[in-house]
């Protein structure tokens, strides 16, 4: 009888129940739930609904007992920064406001008042993004100091969904490293930074690594669902999944985790908080047995999607790829990583006013917009690669491309072009996928990283693209 581990992958616009096992020496996954995301307007501020999505955390798991596949352990992984601060009842505090939010404008400039980007950027080894931890903390610390007064405990989002599960508390590492008060050097709180910055050192937990088990299902879930399993932390970081998924064993590449962002960079075992790092905006995010992800945060597909809503949703991906290839010649360029693109009220107007204000030629059609958007992106790769191949001084033949976005067949095909390196896309659930391998790991499937790799490789397509 197959052994079932559950990945519950929840990013910015869907969420998904997959589950996972080993058969004839492979991996083989099963979608068994899917549900929708997104921020809502609440008191002005762009926020998240938890309770539901909790609820659809619930639900999927009622979905494998329907089915009959119950899973031995589960993980669940999101996005970074955003967090919960929780009272003395654990109830939530003030709105659970997201990261495309505004309130941390002008954030940067009060936490530099304390300790300056260079110095910050020496302790943590974190690239500067206005909606880290640290400058939210700030924003709450500025706007509602009550809400810190009353704050017990600080959750990040899988934190949260954790504690829910198995009320527990706990902070997990790579998804901790993402906010920008986690010290490089011993992979803990930073407390002496928390301590200037004025925040509550009680409301940090413990740090977790990946592999951890946090416990059991509480008593009154295990009577809901008809069921209990494990709750292990994957690397609760998205991108700290999808990197454990990369189908490579050697180090001689690149990798992207794409999707609504775009996140490339190297596997590291230390981290490089140099100035020239932080000139470069690079980041050390934390990685599965306690490596780094040294890579750059770029805006990636949430421009391209944001336009396609605005046209309707009328088109596929598919077909704006088409409609970009045939305006492939269309001139224009802009930075994929200008703030301008984070959370715009319409991009494809955000497109346009860009073109306009550098002197560029305004696109109008789809096809165009589409063109500049994965052309501007693919240019941003090859831009990235050399910086990353300046800071590890030396070069790299090819590029992993896993995510959503390794299914871009018309961007792959300028990435490999643009930057002059071999693109080997996929697997497309590679952050479901590296969910599941920490899982596995813990349980004694695979006896190594290298092992699981290997096997990832065998079990899903790799496309490769030449230049």
């Amino acid at each position: 009888m197959a052994v079932y581990y559950l990945a519950v992958d929840i990013g910015a616009s869907s969420g998904r129940h997959i589950l996972g096992h080993v058969e004839d020496g492979k991996m083989v996954l099963e979608e068994v739930y899917r549900f929708q995301n997104g921020m809502v307007k609440k008191d002005g501020e762009r926020c998240w609904e938890f309770d539901r999505l909790f609820n659809e955390v619930k639900n999927g798991l009622k979905k494998c007992k329907e089915i009959g596949k119950i899973p031995v352990s589960m993980g669940v992984d999101t996005w970074g920064v955003d967090f919960v601060l929780l009272d003395e009842k654990d109830e939530v505090i003030g709105n659970t406001v997201g990261y495309r939010d505004h309130r941390t404008d002008g954030m940067d400039e009060e936490v530099y008042k304390i300790i300056s980007l260079e110095d910050l950027y020496a302790r943590t080894g974190i690239q500067k993004a206005i909606f880290n931890t640290i400058y939210q903390l700030m924003a709450v610390k500025k706007k509602h100091p009550e809400y810190l007064d009353r704050a017990q405990t600080l959750l990040h989002v899988p934190d949260y969904f954790h504690f829910l599960l198995t009320g527990q508390k706990t902070n997990e590492y790579t998804e901790a490293t993402t906010g920008q008060l986690v010290s490089a050097e011993t992979k803990q709180w930073d407390y002496e930074l928390i301590d200037m910055l004025g925040y509550p050192r009680r409301i940090f937990q413990n740090l977790i690594m990946p592999g951890t088990s946090i416990g059991h299902l509480r008593k009154e879930l295990q009577e809901e669902l008809g069921f209990d399993l494990e709750v292990v932390a994957p690397a609760t970081h998205d991108t700290g999944s999808a990197v454990l998924a990369v189908p490579a064993n050697d180090d001689d590449f690149i990798y992207i985790s794409s999707g609504t962002w775009s996140l490339m960079g190297l596997e590291r075992e230390t981290a490089d908080c140099s100035p020239r790092s932080c000139e470069l905006n690079l980041t050390n995010e934390g990685g599965y047995a306690g490596r780094f992800r040294y890579l750059k945060n770029i805006m990636g597909l949430w421009m391209i999607q944001s336009v396609r809503h605005e046209f309707n949703d009328e088109y596929n991906f598919a077909e704006i790829c088409e409609m970009a290839e045939a305006a492939e010649d269309f001139p224009s360029r802009v930075d994929a990583n200008d703030e301008c693109f984070l959370s715009p009220e319409n991009m494809t107007e955000a497109v346009k006013d860009y073109c306009r204000r550098t002197g560029q030629q305004v696109p109008e059609t789809l096809g165009e917009l589409a063109a500049v958007i994965y052309t501007s992106l693919a240019e941003c790769y090859a831009r990235t690669a050399k910086e990353l191949e300046e800071m590890a001084g030396r070069t790299f033949s090819r590029i992993h491309i896993v995510g959503g976005g390794s299914k871009a067949v018309y961007l792959n095909e300028l990435t490999a072009k643009i930057t002059g390196k071999e693109v080997h896309a996929g697997p497309g659930e590679a952050t479901a996928i590296g969910n599941i391998t920490a899982q596995m790991l813990k349980a004694g499937e695979f006896a190594s990283i290298e092992e699981a790799r290997t096997i990832i490789h065998e079990s899903f397509g790799v496309r490769i693209y030449t230049a």
